[in-house]
Protein backbone atom coordinates (compact mmCIF):
# COMPACT_ATOMS: atom_id res chain seq x y z
CA UNK A 1 0.00 0.00 0.00
CA UNK A 2 2.90 2.31 0.75
CA UNK A 3 4.24 1.84 -2.77
CA UNK A 4 0.90 2.92 -4.22
CA UNK A 5 0.86 6.12 -2.16
CA UNK A 6 4.46 6.82 -3.16
CA UNK A 7 3.51 6.41 -6.84
CA UNK A 8 0.50 8.72 -6.42
CA UNK A 9 2.54 11.39 -4.69
CA UNK A 10 5.35 11.25 -7.25
CA UNK A 11 2.97 11.36 -10.22
CA UNK A 12 0.15 13.57 -8.96
CA UNK A 13 0.43 16.02 -11.89
CA UNK A 14 0.00 13.20 -14.40
CA UNK A 15 -2.93 11.79 -12.43
CA UNK A 16 -4.58 15.23 -12.34
CA UNK A 17 -4.13 15.49 -16.09
CA UNK A 18 -5.69 12.07 -16.69
CA UNK A 19 -8.66 12.86 -14.44
CA UNK A 20 -9.20 16.21 -16.19
CA UNK A 21 -8.95 14.50 -19.60
CA UNK A 22 -11.64 12.01 -18.57
CA UNK A 23 -14.03 14.78 -17.55
CA UNK A 24 -13.35 16.82 -20.70
CA UNK A 25 -13.79 13.72 -22.86
CA UNK A 26 -17.12 12.87 -21.26
CA UNK A 27 -18.38 16.42 -21.79
CA UNK A 28 -17.21 16.57 -25.41
CA UNK A 29 -18.62 13.18 -26.34
CA UNK A 30 -21.83 13.87 -24.42
CA UNK A 31 -22.42 16.98 -26.55
CA UNK A 32 -22.24 15.12 -29.87
CA UNK A 33 -25.64 14.33 -31.43
CA UNK A 34 -26.44 10.63 -31.77
CA UNK A 35 -26.53 10.83 -35.57
CA UNK A 36 -22.92 12.02 -35.72
CA UNK A 37 -21.54 9.82 -32.97
CA UNK A 38 -20.93 6.65 -35.00
CA UNK A 39 -19.11 8.23 -37.97
CA UNK A 40 -16.99 10.41 -35.70
CA UNK A 41 -16.03 7.49 -33.48
CA UNK A 42 -15.23 5.25 -36.41
CA UNK A 43 -12.89 7.90 -37.79
CA UNK A 44 -11.32 8.38 -34.37
CA UNK A 45 -10.77 4.63 -34.08
CA UNK A 46 -8.91 4.65 -37.38
CA UNK A 47 -6.60 7.37 -36.05
CA UNK A 48 -5.61 5.08 -33.19
CA UNK A 49 -3.00 3.52 -35.43
CA UNK A 50 -0.67 5.65 -33.32
CA UNK A 51 -1.29 3.15 -30.50
CA UNK A 52 0.06 0.37 -32.69
CA UNK A 53 3.16 2.33 -33.65
CA UNK A 54 3.74 3.34 -30.03
CA UNK A 55 3.33 -0.20 -28.73
CA UNK A 56 5.74 -1.55 -31.33
CA UNK A 57 8.25 1.18 -30.50
CA UNK A 58 8.04 0.41 -26.78
CA UNK A 59 8.34 -3.33 -27.40
CA UNK A 60 11.52 -2.77 -29.41
CA UNK A 61 13.16 -1.14 -26.40
CA UNK A 62 12.00 -3.59 -23.71
CA UNK A 63 14.39 -6.11 -22.23
CA UNK A 64 13.51 -9.58 -23.49
CA UNK A 65 13.52 -10.93 -19.93
CA UNK A 66 10.64 -8.60 -18.98
CA UNK A 67 7.76 -10.95 -19.81
CA UNK A 68 5.02 -8.69 -18.40
CA UNK A 69 6.05 -5.78 -20.63
CA UNK A 70 6.16 -8.04 -23.68
CA UNK A 71 2.70 -9.45 -22.92
CA UNK A 72 1.24 -5.98 -22.38
CA UNK A 73 2.90 -4.72 -25.56
CA UNK A 74 1.55 -7.62 -27.58
CA UNK A 75 -1.90 -7.01 -26.12
CA UNK A 76 -1.65 -3.30 -27.00
CA UNK A 77 -0.69 -4.10 -30.60
CA UNK A 78 -3.52 -6.63 -30.91
CA UNK A 79 -6.20 -4.36 -29.40
CA UNK A 80 -4.95 -1.34 -31.35
CA UNK A 81 -5.17 -3.35 -34.57
CA UNK A 82 -8.71 -4.43 -33.72
CA UNK A 83 -9.62 -0.81 -33.04
CA UNK A 84 -8.21 0.40 -36.36
CA UNK A 85 -9.82 -2.38 -38.39
CA UNK A 86 -13.12 -1.87 -36.58
CA UNK A 87 -12.98 1.85 -37.32
CA UNK A 88 -12.52 1.21 -41.01
CA UNK A 89 -15.30 -1.40 -41.08
CA UNK A 90 -17.78 0.94 -39.38
CA UNK A 91 -16.78 3.82 -41.67
CA UNK A 92 -17.25 1.61 -44.72
CA UNK A 93 -20.70 0.53 -43.53
CA UNK A 94 -21.68 4.15 -42.87
CA UNK A 95 -20.57 5.17 -46.37
CA UNK A 96 -22.52 2.28 -47.90
CA UNK A 97 -25.71 3.79 -46.44
CA UNK A 98 -25.28 6.91 -48.60
CA UNK A 99 -24.69 5.13 -51.91
CA UNK A 100 -27.55 4.99 -54.38
CA UNK A 101 -29.19 1.59 -54.66
CA UNK A 102 -29.50 0.04 -58.12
Amino acid sequence: MEEIWKFVIENKEILYFVILAVFVGVEVIGGVPTVLHTPLMSGANAIHGVVIVGAIFVMLHVDTSNVLALILGTLAVFLGTLNVVGGFVVTDRMLEMFKKKK
